[in-house]
């Protein structure tokens, strides 16, 4: 019975590792239905996020962490979040502006190469290093919202028709996932979604996230899904860099006497 409470954490993590082999295979063309694949794909993703954060509070909720847990959880955003979103972009290219593609094929796999090695440093990183260092931050872009972003964005360029319309700036998704690749190897804290002392703070997170399992899991508002993200991109990534001395020396621990002695 004492392990029947881990079941529902590692459920919550299988599933998220199969949703996000089925975004390659969808990403790929292996399947098709009324939305477009590599949009679906897309979307996959998305879901992966969202049952992620699940699989999370369902450990803390059920006092189900552990060491395996951990390890599959990694194994599980190593696809869902580092090679899904690459094969995502690559046959986004490829269906999309097929030109393009040919043309700077070599660059969209440099790219895409980039991001999947990138997530793998980092979930290694995260694994290596004792996760809870800093207990209020992330060090570095964490590889949920790296796989989210570059998700949210594809939908969003997919339904405002980007890749027909915008020819002179095909180049912008690969800069974002380039971008987002290096962002999770990075040295810069970003502020975790916790509990704040202000009970108009919380209603706000509370709300914000209610709203995006909704619109995530709905299929629609990708705007909203990514207004949310600018916004927690902004103001953590910002904090962090304002008072980044001031968190390397309150919140202890091994990472954080190994940041202050570089």
């Amino acid at each position: 019975m004492k392990k029947a409470k881990f079941i529902v954490p590692n459920a919550f993590t299988s599933l998220s590792f199969l949703l996000g082999a089925a975004s390659i295979c969808w990403s790929v063309g292996l399947f098709s239905g009324g939305t477009d694949p590599v949009v679906m794909g897309a979307h996959f993703i998305i879901f992966c996020t969202l049952l992620d954060k699940l699989d999370g509070f369902a450990a803390r909720t059920f006092n189900a962490s552990s060491e395996f847990g951990a390890q599959f959880d990694s194994l599980a955003d190593l696809i869902a979040f580092g090679i899904a979103p690459a094969f995502m972009l690559t046959f986004a290219y490829k269906n999309f502006a097929a030109n393009w593609y040919e043309i700077n094929k070599i660059a969209i796999f440099a790219g895409s190469a980039v991001y999947m090695v990138c997530a793998a440093m980092r979930l290694a990183k995260y694994n290596a290093m004792d996760s809870d260092s800093y207990p209020d931050y992330f060090s570095g872009m964490p590889t949920t919202f790296a796989g989210v972003t570059n998700a949210v964005l594809m939908v969003l360029l997919y339904k405002y028709n980007f890749f027909n319309c915008c020819q002179s700036m095909l180049y912008i998704p690969l800069v974002v996932m380039v971008l987002t690749g290096m962002l999770m190897v990075s040295p810069l804290f970003l502020s975790k979604l916790k509990k704040r002392k202000s009970t108009v703070v919380n209603v706000i997170q509370v709300v914000n996230i209610i709203l995006a399992y909704a619109f995530g899991f709905a299929m629609v508002f990708p705007e909203y899904l990514m207004a949310l993200i600018l916004i927690y991109f902004v103001i953590g990534f910002g904090y962090g860099i304002i008072n980044r001395n001031l968190i390397i020396s309150s919140q202890g621990g091994k990472a954080a006497k190994q940041e202050a002695e570089a």
